[in-house]
């Protein structure tokens, strides 16, 4: 009876110790450089022309030309964002965010949000502007 014991002790232990968390391979980590490479004003029907322009990745600004480097898990996501403002009396604003997961790509790739701008106010309002904010993202 002792050894019956025994035995079904011993093969829960072998269970537990391959089910345990702590097995399991932990994800690696990878540097990951994100540049905004543009942010360029490609369509303005009368919205304005003085315009205040931002991104960011993870939390961290980035401005036109400027890379980021970030330690993140091979299974991580980068969140992308680009915000456009026309700076007059009572501006007008517009922003736009995306999720770019690490594994949907190998070794780099490039994204492109397109920021779109509404006139709210004037004899112009509902027009459009738009900005295109374009991103290359590189694995190391």
């Amino acid at each position: 009876m002792f050894k019956k014991w025994a035995n079904v002790f011993m093969v829960l232990s072998l269970v537990f110790a391959v089910c345990s968390p702590t097995s399991y391979a932990a994800a690696k980590t990878v540097k990951v450089t994100v540049t905004l490479v543009s942010a360029e004003l490609v369509e303005n029907n009368s919205v304005g022309n003085e315009w205040a322009i931002g991104a960011r990745v993870n939390g961290k600004d980035l401005e036109e030309g400027s890379s980021v480097t970030l330690n993140l898990k091979s299974t991580g996501t980068l969140k992308l964002e680009a915000i456009a403002e026309e700076q007059d009396k009572i501006p007008d604003y517009g922003d736009k965010s995306t999720n770019v997961k690490l594994s949907s790509f190998s070794k780099s790739t490039n994204k492109t949000l397109s920021v779109v701008v509404t006139e709210n106010r004037g004899r112009y309002s509902g027009n459009t502007a738009t900005w295109e904010f374009k991103f290359k993202i590189s694995k190391k």
